[in-house]
């Protein structure tokens, strides 16, 4: 599922889109975009997964065309298809919504049969994929470890793979770690996932009413944020950290469930991971000052959900 890390991310990209574009944007567009965006992750997550399952099941089209061959030598004749039955490899097959997701998103387009089999041929000459292979029978852990070889060594670093999915997926640079985190995810539990549902109701709505309060109460949150800035100047500062303040003021204030300690802590390593090198420090410092303020201003009033009926 797409954790609500991941939801902040999106809206934080979605505002600097916002912000970035030449042309005024009115909330309800910018909420669509937002949309739009996650149907577009929900997609790539889908078809990574789907190309998992090709190159694991490239091993019966491997043996074919090597059987097949007019004089087969003897290796062409052991190839082996353990692979393709892997108990992991038909959970994800059979899970709920993933044939549905597969359609949905006709992620099949996307398909690069030539670069399965290079993918596939790398990784059978490689010794993880060799003892995988050499011992019989079914271990569950070893049936994950491979798949999970498959993806984390065998696709991601090839750069003709990343290449790939940077030509059909805009946002692959943007959701890479996000994917990375969520396929390793999945891969522990896969017939628990539903495609079709890989964001809850109660994520979107975060979504969408977060956004649309970092653009309704810009003003206000600029208000607090500027006194404190000193000698910095406000046009200096990088605009992703204006952004990034900006969302954890409104969790702050409109968002009674979330505990300020874990605002703050999201989004310093959001500045961390996506601005400047000073940036967590910075937006530490900024947002620290304001929560203090507005809690002796008595302006924030937190629920603790688990109590609510």
């Amino acid at each position: 599922m797409i954790s609500r890390r991941n939801i902040r991310v999106k809206v934080m990209q979605a505002l600097y889109s916002v912000e970035a574009s030449e042309d005024t944007m009115s909330v309800e567009k910018a909420v669509r975009m937002l949309e739009n965006h996650l149907d577009q992750s929900r997609q790539l997550f889908t078809y990574l997964v789907r190309f998992l399952t090709e190159v694991a099941r490239y091993a019966e089209e491997d043996a074919r065309k090597k059987a097949s061959k007019h004089l087969p030598s003897h290796a062409d004749l052991r190839v082996s298809t353990k692979i393709s039955g892997n108990e992991m490899l038909w959970k994800i097959l059979e899970s709920k919504g993933y044939a549905a997701a597969v359609d949905a998103y006709k992620v099949t387009r996307f398909d690069d049969h030539q670069l399965v089999r290079k993918i596939y041929d790398r990784l059978a000459i490689t010794p993880e994929y060799q003892a995988y292979i050499d011992v019989e029978g079914r271990d569950k852990k070893e049936e994950k470890k491979i798949l999970e070889f498959i993806f984390t060594d065998m696709m991601l670093p090839v750069e003709e793979f990343t290449y790939h999915l940077e030509e059909h997926f805009i946002h692959w640079d943007d959701d890479a770690e996000m994917m990375n985190l969520m396929m390793l995810n999945f891969l522990q539990k896969p017939a628990s996932y539903d495609f079709m549902l890989l964001i809850s109701q109660e994520k979107m709505e975060f979504a969408k009413n977060l956004l649309r309060a970092a653009m309704e109460k810009k003003d206000f949150c600029m208000d607090l944020i500027k006194p404190r800035l000193k000698n910095w100047d406000a046009d200096r500062i990088a605009a992703l950290d204006m952004i990034i303040m900006r969302l954890g003021i409104c969790e702050f204030l409109y968002f009674e469930t979330i505990p300020t300690k874990v605002t703050i802590n999201e989004y310093i390593d959001l500045a961390k991971d996506y601005s400047t090198p000073q940036s967590g420090h910075f937006v530490n410092g900024i947002l620290d000052s304001i929560h203090k303020d507005l809690l002796q201003d008595e302006q924030i009033h937190k629920v603790d959900y688990k109590k609510q009926p």
